[in-house]
Order: structure tokens, then sequence, then C-alpha cells
């Protein structure tokens, strides 16, 4: 009886070790997958300038009425 014990646990184990495995698999994948695309590095800014010159100061006008 003692020894059927240690048997059955390398048996018990390996399922385990397999559903590791698939995973470290998946996740292998996936970085691939994420390190395959282009970086967004030499792309400019969407904001590529402000909206008219910014140059000339602001003058401000009294409300009348």
């Amino acid at each position: 009886m003692a020894e059927q014990a240690p048997s059955a646990e390398p048996e018990g184990g390996a399922p385990d070790d397999d559903v590791k495995r698939r995973f470290r698999e998946a996740l292998e994948r996936k970085q691939a997958k994420a390190k395959a695309g282009t970086a967004h590095d030499d792309l400019g800014s969407k904001a590529g300038h402000a909206h008219g010159p910014a140059a000339h100061k602001r003058s401000f006008r009294r409300k009348s009425g």
C-alpha cells in the first residue's frame, strides 16, 4: 500500500506541469504578438501646433451695454 502512493504522485503532478507548460506557451505567443507590432516613436504628435499665432499680446475690450 505504501508503494502505491509514490507511484500516484508523479502521475498527479504531470497534468499540473502540462497546464503550466500550456499557459507558459500561450504567454510567450501573446508577448511575441505584442513585440511584432511597429513602434510609434517615429510618428509625430497629433497636435502639431496651436491654432493661430500666439506671438501677439492679447487685447481685452470692455463690454459695452
